[in-house]
């Protein structure tokens, strides 16, 4: 694996941005949450992750796959938000007012509109919401939490796995919270005209008025979603989007000790993404990020681009935390044609792989002459074996 800059980039760096090839060491932000991630929605820079591949139980968080589910069913056709589903005596006793748990208050053998059953299950985290979508949709909740996992991979998500379509605990439904953040990213990204239901202040059904149970709406720092969750295993968590000053983020949290922990921490997490990075573009489109190393070339090396400009989120402080790299296995044998792929620039910040921009070759380069290729393999056999 090589590393090599080319002046340009370390020209750019002269002007106030440090570029270092030493590991970075130390995040820029410190939470009580045992696991976070965050991103901002436009690019998907990843801007704070802390353990954020572990495996936790979704919790209630695991309704935003199942509102995946039925925008995607919105979205082809299969069903329409007039279409009803009818209220079981297993989803009444297992979501509804029996059960003491999240509820709509949806009354047994009561047809309901899928669209208040959206605004049940994206308001009031409703159980007995999510358990009559899944039986409607796909006649049981086993059967529905199958699609939920295979959807899950079709959009890419590669672990998240889901036993039911509430989050209720059962064994065997896990996910983590970079796949919460991207779930939530699509669903933004995907199904704009349904994602507002997630920012909704109340619903009332059943002459039952209920407020969002996300806290970050009531605090006026233009968040608009999307869901929170517990469990004793995980503790308090929390899926949120934050749109500031042409800014969006969206940050997904677990491990909180408390529903007031929950709601400060997220709070502080999503304002420190909105208010500490700047965007900035470090190489205009066509312009040349650095070089690798050709083996048996008529050049020693090939230059290297992006297919576009290329932007950082710049730390509007602690600039010299931010560390990048060319990295690439190579050398790269000749020949070499121009846009083929090669390598990558990725930039942390912190110790947070922050972004990673592929990089491909500027140029052609033909295969070298005999002395060419065999001063290129003499140089191998010395000095190979280091990398």
């Amino acid at each position: 694996m090589q590393f090599r800059l080319l002046q340009p980039f370390a020209g750019f760096f002269l002007l106030g941005l440090l570029l270092t090839l030493s590991p970075a060491q130390a995040q820029l932000f410190e939470t009580k949450a045992a696991q976070a991630f965050m991103i901002d929605a436009d690019t998907g820079t990843v801007l704070f992750s802390k353990d954020a591949d572990k495996p936790i139980p979704p919790a209630s968080m695991a309704k935003l796959m199942t509102m995946e589910v039925v925008f995607n069913a919105l979205r082809s056709g299969r069903l329409k938000l007039d279409d009803t589903f009818v209220v079981s005596e297993n989803a009444w006793r297992k979501g509804g007012a029996p059960s003491g748990t999240s509820t709509m208050f949806a009354k047994l053998k009561s047809a309901i509109r899928i669209e208040d059953l959206i605004q049940g299950v994206t308001v009031q985290a409703a159980n007995d919401g999510c358990i009559v979508i899944a039986e409607g949709m796909a006649g049981s909740e086993d059967n529905f939490a199958a699609e939920m996992t295979e959807r899950a991979r079709q959009i890419g998500l590669k672990t998240s796995t889901f036993v039911n379509s509430t989050g209720l605990p059962a064994d065997g439904q896990e996910t983590s919270v970079r796949e919460l953040a991207q779930l939530a990213l699509h669903l933004w990204r995907v199904y704009p005209d349904f994602y507002r239901y997630y920012g909704l202040k109340d619903f009332t059904w059943n002459k039952i008025s209920q407020r969002n149970r996300n806290p970050l709406l009531a605090m006026d720092i233009g968040a608009d979603g999307l869901a929170v969750g517990a469990s004793e295993t995980s503790g308090f968590g929390i899926v949120a989007s934050v749109s500031h000053g042409g800014t969006r983020v969206i940050a997904a949290m677990s491990g909180l000790a408390s529903d007031k922990e929950r709601a400060e921490e997220a709070r502080k997490l999503l304002d420190w993404g909105v208010r500490s990075f700047a965007r900035t573009e470090i190489f205009a489109k066509d312009e040349v990020v650095g070089e690798a190393q050709v083996f048996g070339g008529a050049k020693s090396g090939v230059t290297l681009k992006a297919k576009g400009p290329i932007d950082i989120f710049l730390p509007i402080t602690n600039r010299d935390k931010l560390t990048a790299r060319i990295i690439y296995f190579g050398p790269v044998a000749a020949p070499v044609e121009e846009g083929q792929p090669v390598g990558a620039l990725r930039v942390w910040i912190g110790d947070t792989l922050s972004q990673e921009t592929p990089l491909f070759a500027a140029e052609s380069i033909g295969v070298g002459t005999l002395p060419q290729r065999a001063l290129d393999a003499v140089k191998e056999l010395a000095v190979g074996w280091l990398r």
